[in-house]
């Protein structure tokens, strides 16, 4: 699937692929030897990946992608982003070279931190008070369905990338610190303490400075996770002594989960050991993203490959915030609009803030079904060139379906406000006149959509309806309308309806034109912007159309 696309990703301008240029570049610098750099450049160019893989055995090892999750939570709009931007630059770096580099998304759960703040939308708040700043994996699950608050909450992560098809390896906190596989990164900051310390003192305040230590103990007489200071350091031993909470003096070892890292050195600890080559992370963690950069080059490694994206903000142009719960959850634009309309929207334009309010869905869900139409129509064009640029292609990971939707979202959601049909029985009855033959079978993704037009008016386009009686010169443009639509031939196409109506409009003068459009969906649909209105007419029926103007001509829309 994507193999022998290498020549077209070279010449490929989206960001994905950018990335993933800059990924190939990395793996050939860090693995090979001038000469062996060279005869790779020189199989790359050829399009020749595989036989440079079996060639030089160091590009066999797989490049690792990673993204983090805040155990401490349920997954949410931001964790769907974050494994899918990866999975996106993944794709990419999959097709430039030729699927021959083997590639891993690591989904790492932070689940060994403490828990500090209990979330707002969980039961048994009392129980998980009691449990406070203890490793999420050790807290008591409020649900009573896992052996632990983490558990719970790395079993929904893991139904939730399952259920979005996401390729992934899941990898927890707790067993990668207990299991030994951190230990020799956490040996090595132990020796190299005083480095971090210069690294990480500097970027905090003076109370923390005095206090600060890039390890976390973990009591063993509490279980907690502590914010104490390393009083001592016996490197020999692998061991440091703290404080306990009722001020013993303790000494544990830094491996084998005895430890848990301060977060920025705990980025650049993971980054080590388990040698990631790509990370995104929001543009509010460039400074967080540069200091554990160079945390990893004390321990000796070398930092990944970073992408920063720009954040979500709300209705009022506020940043997102889980706290705030403001924006959108994850559930409410899967009400609205599918899965693929939410990675087209998290695809376009990376680098540019966005809103993220509800107002945003039928604008995403029809740029992405135009994208869609955009690439199969160059195909039925016989282009057989592979569009790597199309957003549709990088939603659907380089297998776009044939074809999409045959009546856009906008155009859903007027007919339901014209036919006022609260059921997609009666969306379909329009539908299957308009498109003879077509059924729910038959066409899936738009039966997706009527549902989720008929939420979204209900929810939003119905209570801000707002009619108003037409003008004068608008009463007559309208008159003239219905008599221009009564003379058409039965079965007259939207091209031909939508030629009536321009005709109609510069007829009466309306300047610039799109004055008479917006005048016929606030006098008609209650709105000021709709679809083609040639579509709508042809979809909603001649008769009814006419019906529906000469109701407003009678004044009986307006309430």
């Amino acid at each position: 699937m994507l193999q022998g696309l290498s020549s077209t990703a070279r010449d490929a301008r989206s960001w994905p692929f950018e990335q993933a240029r800059l990924l190939l570049d990395r793996i050939a610098r860090l693995r090979l030897s001038d000469p062996e750099r060279d005869l790779a450049s020189a199989l790359f160019m050829q399009g020749k990946f595989h036989e440079a893989v079996a060639t030089l055995p160091a590009l066999a090892k797989p490049v690792i992608f990673q993204c983090g999750y805040g155990a401490s939570g349920l997954p949410h709009l931001g964790t769907f982003g974050e494994a899918t931007r990866p999975t996106i630059v993944r794709n990419a770096f999959r097709a430039l070279t030729e699927d021959a580099i083997p590639t891993q998304l690591i989904v790492f759960s932070d689940d060994m931190d403490g828990l500090r703040k209990i979330p707002d939308n969980v039961p048994n708040r009392a129980m998980l008070e009691e449990d406070r700043d203890k490793p999420v994996t050790s807290v008591r699950d409020p649900f009573g369905e896992y052996e632990s608050f983490g558990a719970h909450n790395n079993a929904r992560l893991r139904a939730f990338l399952d259920g979005f098809g996401f390729d992934y390896t899941f990898m927890s906190s707790t067993e990668t610190y207990r299991s030994g596989s951190f230990d020799a990164v956490l040996l090595r900051i132990l020796a190299r303490f005083d480095a971090v310390q210069a690294i990480m003192l500097p970027t905090l305040g003076e109370e923390r400075r005095a206090t600060y230590s890039p390890f976390l103990p973990i009591s063993p007489k509490t279980g907690r996770v502590l914010q104490a200071p390393t009083l001592e350091r016996n490197v020999e031993a692998g061991t440091i002594v703290f404080a306990d909470e009722d001020g013993t003096l303790t000494e544990v070892p830094v491996t084998g989960g005895h430890v848990k890292l301060q977060w920025r050195p705990d980025w650049a600890a993971r980054w080590t050991a388990l040698e990631v080559d790509f990370e995104a992370s929001g543009k509010d963690l460039v400074d967080s993203v540069r200091v554990s950069n160079r945390i990893v080059k004390a321990l000796g490694g070398e930092p990944p490959e970073a992408f920063h994206f720009e954040l979500f903000m709300d209705e009022q142009n506020q940043k997102i915030s889980k706290s705030k719960g403001n924006g959108l959850t994850m559930e409410e634009w899967l009400r609205y609009g599918t899965p693929e309309s939410l990675t087209y929207y998290m695809f376009q334009s990376p680098k540019s803030a966005k809103r993220l309010y509800f107002d945003v869905i039928p604008k995403a869900t029809d740029e992405y079904l135009q994208q869609l139409d955009a690439l199969n129509r160059k195909k039925a064009e016989g282009d057989n060139a592979v569009q790597v640029d199309n957003p549709a292609w990088h939603v659907h990971r380089g297998a776009p379906p044939e074809r999409g939707s045959p009546v856009s979202f906008s155009l859903l959601l007027n007919l339901v406000s014209a036919a006022d049909a609260s059921t997609k029985d009666l969306l379909w009855a329009f539908i299957a006149r308009y498109l003879p033959g077509a059924t729910p079978a038959s066409e899936p993704l738009l039966d997706q959509m009527a549902g989720y037009a008929i939420h979204y008016y209900e929810d939003f386009v119905k209570p801000a309806k707002r009619f108003r009686a037409p003008t004068d010169v608008e009463r007559a443009a309208m008159r003239a309308l219905v008599a221009k639509l009564k003379a058409l031939p039965p079965g007259a196409d939207a091209e031909a309806i939508q030629n009536e109506v321009f005709a109609v409009g510069k007829d009466a003068g309306f300047e610039p034109l799109r004055l008479w459009f917006t005048a016929l969906y606030e006098v008609l649909l209650g709105q000021s912007q709709g679809p083609r209105f040639g579509s709508f007419a042809a979809i909603f029926g001649v008769d009814r159309t006419i019906a529906l103007i000469e109701r407003a001509l009678a004044g009986e829309l307006v309430s």
